[in-house]
């Protein structure tokens, strides 16, 4: 009976609510660009993307780690796995690019990351396959940014046991930042300023990797956003606008009359 009500809940958060963006990134575009390491920030557009939106105030719900050629899982019609997400109701799981391809993105890349690691991080979410997805993450999450009254953030979060404990769950963003913790990379760290022999100095300190969301590979300051149209080179010039195309016939009708 609990799986079945387990199973039926899944089915209702992960259901579609809305269409497609209308500005879908070029699947053939973003491939070429993609780097080992890049993560990939996923508006979604079912019910629990909704509500993580408005949880963490942002427009993105999910996050995968693109592992580039690492994998040897294929499509029936041949594409290869490129993706390692952690997803609700399947667990962590290899997908292809085109799973996303009609969806809002937004990459995001680690700056000044050499390739051995991007590997090393790359290789961490792989060996990660199979585990399962930590619901109890989510709730726990939920309950830390909602307001409680006469408690700070700070000590609401020192009040939770985030996470289920249990080394084989997890979530997408928890998962992704577990595997930059292993190469020592900063996501969004706390920032401690001391004084040191007359000198301010500041030390980061690593968040605990349950705490982190898509959002934060977003707002972090040590990861860039790269976008594929600029990076195949963009020329604003020659746009064609819909009212410039007009403009355009209209001369060459009236002289054909």
């Amino acid at each position: 009976m609990a799986n079945r009500v387990g199973r039926g809940l899944v089915g209702y958060l992960t259901q579609e609510l809305r269409e497609a963006p209308q500005t879908a990134l070029d699947a053939g575009a973003l491939g070429a660009m993609l780097e080992v390491g890049d993560v990939i920030l996923i508006a979604g557009r079912s019910r629990v993307s909704a509500v993580i939106r408005r949880m963490t105030s942002s427009i993105w719900s999910h996050a995968v780690l693109y592992v580039g050629d690492m994998l040897d899982v294929y499509e029936p019609d041949g594409e290869r796995h490129v993706l390692v997400e952690m997803e609700l109701g399947i667990g962590c799981a290899s997908a292809p690019l085109s799973k996303y391809a009609r969806e809002q993105l937004r990459v995001c890349r680690p700056f000044d990351l050499d390739f051995a690691e991007r590997e090393q991080v790359a290789r961490y979410c792989i060996l990660r396959l199979g585990y399962d997805y930590d619901v109890k993450n989510v709730l726990d999450l939920m309950r830390y940014l909602a307001p409680v009254p006469f408690l700070s953030a700070r000590m609401r979060r020192r009040m939770l046991a985030l996470g289920s404990g249990l080394p084989t769950r997890a979530i997408c963003s928890s998962l992704i930042a577990r595997a930059f913790e292993r190469v020592r990379y900063p996501i969004l760290p706390r920032v401690e300023t001391i004084e040191d022999e007359g000198l301010r100095r500041e030390i980061l300190h690593i968040r605990h990797h349950s705490l982190y969301m898509p959002r934060d590979f977003d707002i972090s300051p040590y990861f860039q956003i790269v976008k594929p149209t600029l990076v195949q080179g963009f020329d604003y010039r020659k746009v064609v606008w819909a009212e410039r195309r007009g403009a355009a016939r209209g001369p060459a009708r009236r002289a054909a009359e």
